[in-house]
Protein backbone atom coordinates (compact mmCIF):
# COMPACT_ATOMS: atom_id res chain seq x y z
CA UNK A 1 0.00 0.00 0.00
CA UNK A 2 1.04 3.59 -0.32
CA UNK A 3 3.30 5.63 1.91
CA UNK A 4 2.95 8.86 2.27
CA UNK A 5 5.90 11.27 2.95
CA UNK A 6 8.66 8.71 1.09
CA UNK A 7 11.09 11.43 0.45
CA UNK A 8 13.10 10.50 4.07
CA UNK A 9 13.76 6.94 3.09
CA UNK A 10 17.10 5.45 1.50
CA UNK A 11 17.87 7.04 -1.04
CA UNK A 12 16.62 4.84 -4.49
CA UNK A 13 14.47 2.42 -2.34
CA UNK A 14 11.20 1.83 -3.45
CA UNK A 15 9.91 0.34 -0.49
CA UNK A 16 6.22 0.23 1.01
CA UNK A 17 5.32 2.40 -2.43
CA UNK A 18 3.05 1.45 -5.42
CA UNK A 19 4.51 1.63 -8.70
CA UNK A 20 1.83 1.46 -12.06
CA UNK A 21 4.13 0.65 -15.19
CA UNK A 22 1.76 0.94 -18.40
CA UNK A 23 2.94 -1.79 -21.17
CA UNK A 24 4.49 -3.85 -18.35
CA UNK A 25 3.91 -6.91 -19.85
CA UNK A 26 6.80 -6.69 -22.15
CA UNK A 27 10.03 -4.76 -23.48
CA UNK A 28 11.26 -1.73 -21.74
CA UNK A 29 7.96 -1.72 -19.67
CA UNK A 30 8.50 -4.98 -18.42
CA UNK A 31 12.06 -4.52 -17.48
CA UNK A 32 11.23 -0.85 -15.83
CA UNK A 33 8.64 -3.05 -13.84
CA UNK A 34 11.43 -5.21 -12.81
CA UNK A 35 13.80 -2.65 -11.72
CA UNK A 36 10.72 -1.02 -9.50
CA UNK A 37 10.12 -4.44 -7.56
CA UNK A 38 14.10 -4.94 -7.33
CA UNK A 39 13.61 -1.73 -5.27
CA UNK A 40 11.12 -2.71 -3.25
CA UNK A 41 7.85 -1.53 -5.02
CA UNK A 42 4.58 -2.93 -5.14
CA UNK A 43 4.13 -2.77 -8.78
CA UNK A 44 0.54 -2.93 -11.06
CA UNK A 45 1.73 -4.23 -14.56
CA UNK A 46 -0.58 -2.94 -16.86
CA UNK A 47 -0.90 -4.63 -20.28
CA UNK A 48 -3.05 -4.22 -23.41
CA UNK A 49 -5.15 -7.55 -22.06
CA UNK A 50 -5.11 -8.98 -18.79
CA UNK A 51 -3.50 -12.39 -20.27
CA UNK A 52 -0.75 -10.77 -21.23
CA UNK A 53 -0.18 -8.22 -17.83
CA UNK A 54 -1.48 -11.25 -15.44
CA UNK A 55 1.41 -13.16 -16.97
CA UNK A 56 3.93 -10.77 -17.00
CA UNK A 57 3.13 -9.77 -13.15
CA UNK A 58 3.23 -13.76 -12.41
CA UNK A 59 6.61 -13.69 -13.89
CA UNK A 60 7.89 -11.46 -11.48
CA UNK A 61 6.54 -12.90 -8.49
CA UNK A 62 8.25 -15.89 -9.60
CA UNK A 63 10.96 -13.85 -9.13
CA UNK A 64 10.37 -13.04 -5.74
CA UNK A 65 8.89 -9.74 -6.56
CA UNK A 66 5.79 -8.06 -5.41
CA UNK A 67 3.25 -7.81 -8.80
CA UNK A 68 0.19 -7.71 -9.83
CA UNK A 69 -1.48 -7.58 -13.60
CA UNK A 70 -4.25 -5.83 -14.47
CA UNK A 71 -5.48 -5.58 -18.75
CA UNK A 72 -5.94 -1.73 -19.81
CA UNK A 73 -5.71 -0.48 -23.01
CA UNK A 74 -4.75 3.10 -22.75
CA UNK A 75 -5.66 3.66 -26.13
CA UNK A 76 -9.38 3.24 -24.66
CA UNK A 77 -10.37 6.72 -22.41
CA UNK A 78 -13.20 4.51 -20.96
CA UNK A 79 -10.60 1.73 -19.61
CA UNK A 80 -8.52 4.16 -18.75
CA UNK A 81 -11.20 6.49 -16.66
CA UNK A 82 -12.21 3.46 -14.51
CA UNK A 83 -8.94 1.85 -13.59
CA UNK A 84 -7.99 3.33 -10.41
CA UNK A 85 -11.41 2.12 -9.45
CA UNK A 86 -10.54 -1.20 -10.28
CA UNK A 87 -7.61 -0.96 -8.40
CA UNK A 88 -8.58 -0.49 -5.12
CA UNK A 89 -5.88 0.42 -2.60
CA UNK A 90 -3.61 0.21 -5.18
CA UNK A 91 -5.03 3.27 -6.89
CA UNK A 92 -3.05 5.69 -4.95
CA UNK A 93 0.42 5.53 -7.16
CA UNK A 94 3.48 7.13 -5.99
CA UNK A 95 5.05 6.00 -9.20
CA UNK A 96 3.91 6.11 -12.57
CA UNK A 97 5.55 5.20 -15.75
CA UNK A 98 4.13 5.41 -18.59
CA UNK A 99 6.15 2.87 -21.19
CA UNK A 100 2.96 1.98 -23.60
CA UNK A 101 3.74 2.65 -27.17
CA UNK A 102 3.25 1.56 -30.66
CA UNK A 103 5.45 2.32 -33.92
CA UNK A 104 3.66 4.52 -37.28
CA UNK A 105 4.03 2.49 -40.41
CA UNK A 106 7.78 3.51 -41.65
CA UNK A 107 5.91 4.89 -44.62
CA UNK A 108 3.92 7.25 -42.50
CA UNK A 109 4.62 10.57 -43.71
CA UNK A 110 3.26 13.98 -42.82
CA UNK A 111 1.10 14.01 -46.06
CA UNK A 112 1.13 10.22 -46.40
CA UNK A 113 -0.61 9.82 -43.64
CA UNK A 114 -4.20 8.31 -43.18
CA UNK A 115 -6.70 9.61 -40.36
CA UNK A 116 -7.02 5.58 -39.18
CA UNK A 117 -2.84 5.70 -38.71
CA UNK A 118 -2.57 8.94 -37.33
CA UNK A 119 -5.48 8.15 -34.87
CA UNK A 120 -4.01 4.50 -33.76
CA UNK A 121 -0.59 5.75 -32.94
CA UNK A 122 -1.84 9.11 -31.36
CA UNK A 123 -4.21 7.60 -29.32
CA UNK A 124 -1.34 5.32 -27.17
CA UNK A 125 1.91 7.40 -27.58
CA UNK A 126 0.39 10.44 -26.60
CA UNK A 127 -3.06 10.55 -25.79
CA UNK A 128 -2.63 7.30 -23.60
CA UNK A 129 0.43 9.26 -21.31
CA UNK A 130 -1.90 11.86 -20.85
CA UNK A 131 -5.32 9.86 -19.84
CA UNK A 132 -3.01 8.30 -17.51
CA UNK A 133 -1.44 10.68 -15.99
CA UNK A 134 -5.03 12.83 -15.37
CA UNK A 135 -6.22 9.36 -13.66
CA UNK A 136 -3.37 8.98 -11.51
CA UNK A 137 -1.29 12.04 -10.78
CA UNK A 138 -3.86 14.37 -9.08
CA UNK A 139 -3.78 11.82 -6.34
CA UNK A 140 0.21 12.35 -6.36
CA UNK A 141 -0.40 16.21 -6.03
CA UNK A 142 -2.84 15.50 -2.98
CA UNK A 143 -0.23 13.73 -0.90
CA UNK A 144 2.63 16.01 -1.82
CA UNK A 145 4.74 12.91 -2.85
CA UNK A 146 4.77 11.16 -6.98
CA UNK A 147 6.94 10.21 -9.79
CA UNK A 148 6.02 10.28 -13.58
CA UNK A 149 8.05 8.95 -16.03
CA UNK A 150 7.36 8.77 -19.74
CA UNK A 151 9.14 6.47 -22.00
CA UNK A 152 9.82 9.05 -24.94
CA UNK A 153 11.98 8.77 -28.13
CA UNK A 154 15.04 10.40 -29.47
CA UNK A 155 12.74 10.55 -32.38
CA UNK A 156 10.60 12.99 -30.68
CA UNK A 157 13.56 15.88 -29.93
CA UNK A 158 13.28 18.96 -32.22
CA UNK A 159 16.88 19.38 -31.72
CA UNK A 160 18.31 15.71 -32.93
CA UNK A 161 16.68 13.62 -34.83
CA UNK A 162 13.15 14.75 -34.64
CA UNK A 163 14.06 16.58 -37.62
CA UNK A 164 15.02 14.04 -39.85
CA UNK A 165 11.31 13.59 -41.20
CA UNK A 166 9.19 9.95 -41.86
CA UNK A 167 7.40 7.91 -38.90
CA UNK A 168 5.19 11.33 -39.00
CA UNK A 169 2.33 9.86 -36.60
CA UNK A 170 5.22 8.48 -34.09
CA UNK A 171 8.08 11.71 -34.15
CA UNK A 172 5.02 14.04 -33.62
CA UNK A 173 3.72 12.00 -30.97
CA UNK A 174 6.83 11.11 -28.83
CA UNK A 175 7.52 15.30 -29.17
CA UNK A 176 4.00 15.84 -27.63
CA UNK A 177 4.96 14.17 -24.44
CA UNK A 178 8.06 16.02 -24.23
CA UNK A 179 6.16 18.95 -24.03
CA UNK A 180 3.64 17.44 -22.06
CA UNK A 181 6.33 16.61 -19.40
CA UNK A 182 7.56 20.30 -19.14
CA UNK A 183 4.28 21.66 -19.32
CA UNK A 184 3.09 19.17 -16.31
CA UNK A 185 6.26 19.66 -14.24
CA UNK A 186 6.28 23.72 -14.44
CA UNK A 187 2.54 23.53 -13.43
CA UNK A 188 3.83 21.22 -10.57
CA UNK A 189 6.62 23.85 -9.35
CA UNK A 190 9.24 21.89 -10.76
CA UNK A 191 9.09 19.25 -7.89
CA UNK A 192 8.82 22.13 -5.02
CA UNK A 193 5.51 20.33 -4.61
CA UNK A 194 7.03 16.90 -3.62
CA UNK A 195 5.72 15.62 -7.52
CA UNK A 196 8.99 15.32 -10.09
CA UNK A 197 7.92 14.77 -13.57
CA UNK A 198 10.18 13.18 -16.78
CA UNK A 199 10.89 11.97 -19.63
CA UNK A 200 13.26 9.29 -21.12
CA UNK A 201 14.74 8.26 -24.40
CA UNK A 202 15.64 4.84 -23.83
CA UNK A 203 17.47 4.29 -27.27
CA UNK A 204 16.97 1.51 -29.69
CA UNK A 205 16.64 -1.36 -27.96
CA UNK A 206 15.77 -5.10 -28.54
CA UNK A 207 12.28 -5.63 -27.89
CA UNK A 208 9.56 -6.12 -30.39
CA UNK A 209 9.31 -2.49 -31.67
CA UNK A 210 13.21 -2.19 -31.74
CA UNK A 211 13.70 -5.01 -33.44
CA UNK A 212 16.41 -8.34 -32.29
CA UNK A 213 19.50 -6.40 -33.86
CA UNK A 214 19.12 -2.93 -31.55
CA UNK A 215 22.27 -2.38 -29.86
CA UNK A 216 20.47 -1.62 -26.71
CA UNK A 217 19.10 -4.53 -24.02
CA UNK A 218 15.52 -3.64 -22.58
CA UNK A 219 17.49 -3.32 -19.32
CA UNK A 220 19.50 -0.59 -20.49
CA UNK A 221 16.68 0.94 -22.13
CA UNK A 222 15.02 0.79 -18.81
CA UNK A 223 17.33 1.65 -16.44
CA UNK A 224 17.14 5.57 -16.38
CA UNK A 225 13.51 5.40 -16.13
CA UNK A 226 14.03 3.14 -12.75
CA UNK A 227 16.60 5.42 -11.42
CA UNK A 228 14.21 8.65 -12.10
CA UNK A 229 11.69 6.92 -10.20
CA UNK A 230 13.82 6.65 -6.59
CA UNK A 231 14.99 10.07 -6.68
CA UNK A 232 14.17 12.45 -3.45
CA UNK A 233 12.77 15.32 -4.40
CA UNK A 234 14.69 17.41 -2.44
CA UNK A 235 16.94 19.45 -5.00
CA UNK A 236 16.24 17.28 -7.76
CA UNK A 237 16.32 18.93 -11.40
CA UNK A 238 12.76 17.45 -13.08
CA UNK A 239 10.41 18.53 -16.05
CA UNK A 240 13.83 17.62 -18.28
CA UNK A 241 14.36 14.73 -20.85
CA UNK A 242 17.04 12.12 -19.91
CA UNK A 243 19.23 9.85 -21.15
CA UNK A 244 21.13 7.24 -19.62
CA UNK A 245 20.87 9.51 -16.54
CA UNK A 246 22.03 12.91 -17.98
CA UNK A 247 19.95 15.46 -19.60
CA UNK A 248 19.71 15.60 -23.15
CA UNK A 249 18.24 18.80 -25.24
CA UNK A 250 14.23 18.72 -26.28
Amino acid sequence: MSVAGTDDQEPGRLDGQVALVTGGSRGIGLAVARGLGTLGATVVVVGRTADSAEAAAGALVEEGLDAVGVGCDVASATEVTALPGRLGPLAAVDVLVCAAGVMSARAAKTLRTSEEEWRRVMAVDLDGVWRTTTAFVPGMVERRHGRVVAVSACLGRMSGPGNAGGLAPYRIAKAGVNALVRNLAHEQGLGMRGVLVDATCPGHCRTDMGGPDAPRSAEQGAETAVWLAGRPAAGARTGLLWEDRQVVPW
